[in-house]
């Protein structure tokens, strides 16, 4: 196979990402998005990336992804739904975000692009590569439109027509020119405002951006100190994450997918009752969620969650 065109490789690539479990797969040239410049500056100085100060370090390397790996010439895009119909059961449970029920995604995702590369350089010798998934500083969802899997919706997040929005973006950098997609350009939101009037905290700004401060998943899980009062009584038993704006776009309404193995909630997790939960124990905590994402806060950080969660009425 080795010689085959750029139109021919690409086709290879996303048929082979599809092999590997992808249910959407793009290619962008890479580029300097030089257009979401402004408005990240100023969501920075605004101070809405509350104690993540490493959103703030590094601008050109996330506008740019030549700067993160030399050489880089085509971005592979990718994704992979984490959308389940399988939930907790106790309606009285503290609330995962979806996107903890498996396997921690880190390693899934960017395991599977690692399995594409390889692919590709047996195709094409000599290329070289790297994968990522939420692990650099490249603006993913940016990517993922530049690249033609949707676009970004009201809630910041990408969206596609297919899959709805609950999935992880992956992108392999590669040092090889490809056949490139044509970027979505099109806003397929329209006049709904859902999310926004969805969201329990009043987290979400007009221009598609998120107040951090205000989060549930940001206070949640970024911020290691306690959840401000005032958002508190919003929690809605929500301990890890918030899928609230998620929840409500017509876009997640029985999309087109199959839920991915690797991102099923065990059978233990989603039959955890409400008194499991206020007594699980630092041993359980380790068993049940250390390959998980949830396994990203301190075992403190989640019971004091719990405790926050659980001790007031809230609001969805």
């Amino acid at each position: 196979m080795p010689g085959k065109d750029n139109r021919e490789l690409s086709e290879g690539i996303k048929q082979k990402a599809g092999e590997l479990g992808f249910n959407i797969c793009g290619i962008a040239r890479v580029r300097g998005l030089v257009e979401n410049v402004v408005r990240l500056r100023d969501w920075i100085e605004a101070g809405m990336n509350d104690k993540m100060a490493y959103l703030a370090r590094d601008l050109d390397k996330r506008i740019d992804p030549g700067r993160v790996f030399s050489g880089a010439k085509s971005l592979v895009v990718t994704g992979l739904s984490y959308y389940s119909d399988v939930l907790q059961r106790d309606p009285e449970a503290p609330l995962l975000s979806r996107y903890t029920y498996g396997a921690d995604y880190h390693g899934v995702v960017t395991g599977k692009l690692n399995r594409l590369l390889e692919w590709i350089q047996i195709v094409r010798p000599g290329v070289s590569g790297r994968a990522f998934s939420d692990n650099s500083s490249i603006l993913e969802k940016p990517w993922g439109r530049e690249a033609g899997l949707g676009w970004q919706g009201r809630h910041s997040i990408l969206i596609n027509k297919k899959i709805g929005s609950m999935f992880f973006i992956g992108i392999l950098i590669l040092d090889t020119e490809l056949e490139y997609d044509k970027p979505c350009t099109e806003d397929y939101c329209g006049t709904c405002r859902q999310c926004i009037e969805a969201c329990p905290t009043g987290a979400i700004n007009e221009n598609r951006t998120i107040d951090a401060r205000k989060c549930i998943a940001n206070l949640t899980i970024e911020n290691r100190g306690p959840i401000p009062a005032e958002f508190v009584p919003h929690l809605g038993k929500r301990i890890f994450g918030c899928d609230r704006c998620q929840e409500v776009c017509p876009w997640n309404h029985d999309p087109d997918v199959v839920s991915a193995p690797e991102f099923t909630i065990s059978e233990e997790i989603a039959g955890m009752s409400v008194d499991e939960w206020k007594s699980l124990s630092r041993e359980s905590f380790q068993r049940l969620f250390s390959t998980t994402a949830i396994s990203r806060v301190k075992y403190e950080k989640l019971m004091n969650n719990i405790r926050d969660a659980l001790n007031q009425g809230g609001s969805l």
